[in-house]
């Protein structure tokens, strides 16, 4: 069985076969109805979604004798006809191969003729697009008043090409991209009814690779019927269509969750010997991690992706394994290993330490988990808040110089040796791990008041804008949860004060002070350089300035 027995078999008849296109079937049912249908349609849309079978279909169900509620017999000789491309009143013109003024002036002398059978004269001008500048402007004079008994349907794949003065007077269709899912329910009805013994997973693998083409659907479907002797397995489909083994691509993806560098030797040893290509099989796999990346996210990931439920409920089980976080740094180096492979003349070197990086870099952990701690208890724990151990506590602290710690070990973050300011600044530099932005508005604060529950933090006037943020309950929320990680102090109140005056004991004040203090020595040393001052004496002049 050929790819073209294949597709005369199971081409669509009429509207209602037409697969992903129902808004479109529709449409034009309902304009035959109300008997205001156009003179002129254009099919858009990418290749083998049914732009060309709509258009016969139409013109069956205008010309044949026997239509019954817009539907054609698909069995008289006008059908027949149609369908073969041998009707005289419909009449299929390729674009491509006809695209120059000449044929369209033909096409101008005989449109007047009136129907050889029936009502209309149907024109069904394929890749439209193609046709020249001289060409479109001898069709628009037709376009513009055309006889009663003609009518125009027109298809293209590209329909910004085309004039807006085309355009505007064509009614327009636009066809959608046909679903991973609708192509592969079809496929395994061609299978069933043809005897065709088949897995499932075969079956998606095809449907993916059509990419929204049922006629490439059709094709590949030959293509693996033919080369696996009726035999469509997953192993032998993605063997014959070039397409990555999903068992594989799942043993990456787990080898990569679980940081497993013994696993990815083994999937390097597959792709070795089945000859994977590198480029796809990188391509794939950052579609993938995007897939979980969806998954993890998204309440209703069927909505977006086209996949079986199996594989979504597989995606989701390895989603669970990593954090969002740490799913965008395996995108990112993904992404920047298939941009080397597609300039790398040894494609599978860069693709095997691509992956050997991947697995072997660090995990990145959701923030909130890591201020939380690992032995946190989330809010769906079923574990009793009381079971927590106690946290340490010290005595209030006011200005600079700490009290004595009252816990009974002493806290090991916090040195009762060192001034308020210089544990405020190392205070803020550890909250860099738990973010940046946290981290960037504390370094605009000065730590004035320190205590067993309370803390009090003060901002000056200029820095207003960080003061606007951390006065808000969220970022009140995390400053609590940073002593906590940090100091292992629980401080049930924070303040944050805005002064008129700088925040002089601030780490961002500190650091500009000890910057500024490195300029001025240096200043003074160049001033006082005796070339310098030489230079000066001789010329007369000033220094303006130095750094």
């Amino acid at each position: 069985m050929s790819y073209q027995v294949l597709a005369r078999r199971w081409r669509s008849q009429n509207f209602k076969d037409l697969i992903g296109q129902e808004h479109i079937s529709q449409t034009l049912v309902n304009a035959l109805k109300a008997n205001r249908f156009p003179h002129a349609l254009l099919f858009c849309g990418t290749r083998g979604v049914g732009k060309t079978s709509s258009a016969r279909i139409l013109a069956k169900t205008l010309i044949c004798p026997n239509s019954q509620d817009f539907s054609p017999c698909n069995e008289c000789p006008t059908c027949l006809d149609i369908t073969n491309g041998s009707h005289m009143d419909v009449i299929e013109i390729d674009g491509a191969s006809n695209n120059g003024v000449d044929a369209i002036r033909e096409l101008r002398e005989t449109v007047g003729y009136i129907p050889s059978n029936g009502k209309y004269k149907i024109y069904i001008i394929d890749e439209v697009h193609m046709l020249s500048t001289s060409a479109f402007n001898a069709l628009l004079k037709t376009l513009e008043e055309p006889p009663a008994h003609v009518i125009f349907i027109m298809a293209t794949t590209e329909p910004q090409k085309i004039p807006v003065t085309i355009l505007s007077r064509c009614q327009r269709f636009d066809f959608r991209r046909i679903s991973t899912k609708l192509i592969q329910e079809h496929i395994l009805n061609i299978c069933t009814s043809e005897k065709v013994p088949f897995e499932k997973e075969a079956l998606w693998t095809i449907a993916r690779l059509a990419d929204g083409s049922m006629r490439d659907g059709l094709s590949l479907l030959d293509q693996a019927i033919n080369f696996t002797n009726s035999n469509l397995s997953q192993q032998n489909v993605a063997s014959v269509l070039g397409a990555t083994d999903r068992s594989l691509l799942n043993q990456t993806l787990n080898g990569l969750m679980n940081r497993d560098v013994n696993s990815m030797m083994t999937v390097l040893e597959s792709l070795f010997l089945k000859g994977v290509d590198p480029t796809v099989f990188a391509e794939n796999l950052l579609e993938e991690i995007r897939n979980l990346n969806i998954v993890k996210v998204s309440q209703n990931p069927q909505n977006i992706l086209d996949f079986s439920e199996t594989e979504i409920e597989n995606l989701k089980s390895l989603s669970q394994k990593v954090s969002s976080e740490d799913l965008h740094l395996l995108f990112d180096m993904c992404l920047k290993g298939t941009q080397d492979l597609l300039r790398s003349q040894s494609p599978q070197i860069v693709l095997e330490m691509l992956l050997l990086r991947m697995a072997q870099a660090p995990r990145v952990q959701d923030i909130d988990q890591f201020i939380q701690g690992p032995g946190t208890q989330t809010k769906t724990s079923t574990q009793s808040v009381s079971n927590k151990p106690k946290a340490q506590t010290v005595a209030p602290i006011v200005q600079s110089v700490p009290s004595p710690i009252t816990s009974e070990q002493p806290l090991p973050q916090f040195d009762q040796k060192k001034s308020l300011n210089e544990n405020w600044m190392n205070f803020v530099k550890q909250s860099r791990l738990m973010g940046p932005i946290l981290s960037a508005q504390l370094e605009h604060c000065a730590l004035i008041e320190f205590g067993e529950s309370k803390a009090s933090l003060s901002i000056a006037e200029k820095d207003k804008f960080f003061f606007e943020q951390l006065k808000e309950a969220k970022q009140i929320a995390k400053i609590k949860e940073a002593f906590k990680k940090i100091w292992n102090v629980d401080i049930t109140s924070v303040e944050v004060k805005l002064h008129k005056e700088d925040a002089a004991f601030s780490p961002k004040e500190i650091q500009k002070k000890e910057i500024q203090k490195k300029e001025d020595e240096l200043k003074t040393q160049i001033e006082n350089h005796p070339l310098i001052k030489n230079i000066k004496s001789t010329f007369d002049g000033t220094i303006v300035d130095i750094i």
